[in-house]
């Protein structure tokens, strides 16, 4: 069965320009508050990963340091006892006291800063390096690895650097 129209009655299709712009409006809106929250979520969650991977890499170098401390990694007249790179810290030391001389390990893997633009750079190479022998308000890189820093310009939503974390 069809419906009569009659004369008067509209048929209704689609929205209103009115209707439109209201809603584009409401859209810019909610866009403008949800952008920047955005924004600072993803950069918070960057800067706990940088403190994590920066605590994991501190770690394993005090551990390096107490290994040659111990006397379980073999010693050179003259050297300071941290590592010369980050790569020896995944490699390995061969336990010279250990009667198998089976290898210490400090870390699995090296981790990424997270706050480093270029992903095809080897994690290794995303961080900073200060030497023993570099002064703290000017760290420098040099013959060991006594600190690591991220190498990024960024500033932190704390207010700090992220190269001075």
């Amino acid at each position: 069965m069809t419906r009569c129209r009659h004369p008067g009655e509209r048929r209704r299709q689609g929205f209103s320009l009115i209707e439109l712009m209201i809603t584009l409006a409401v859209v810019a809106v909610l866009a403008t508050v949800v952008i920047p929250v955005a924004q600072t979520a993803i950069q918070r969650s960057k800067e706990q990963d940088l403190r994590l991977a920066l605590r994991e890499l501190r770690h394993a170098i005090d551990l390096y340091k107490k290994a040659h401390d111990e006397g379980r990694i073999r010693r050179v007249a003259g050297e300071t006892g941290y590592p010369k790179t980050l790569a020896i810290l995944v490699a390995g030391e061969e336990d010279v006291r250990d009667p198998k001389h089976r290898k210490i390990y400090f870390l699995r893997r090296i981790p990424r800063d997270p706050m480093h633009p270029d992903t095809s750079v080897p994690a290794a190479d995303t961080w900073a390096r200060r030497a023993y022998a570099s002064e703290p308000d000017n760290p420098q890189e040099g013959d060991d690895v006594y600190d690591v820093h991220s190498r990024s310009a960024g500033i932190g939503l704390n207010g700090v650097p992220y190269r001075q974390w």
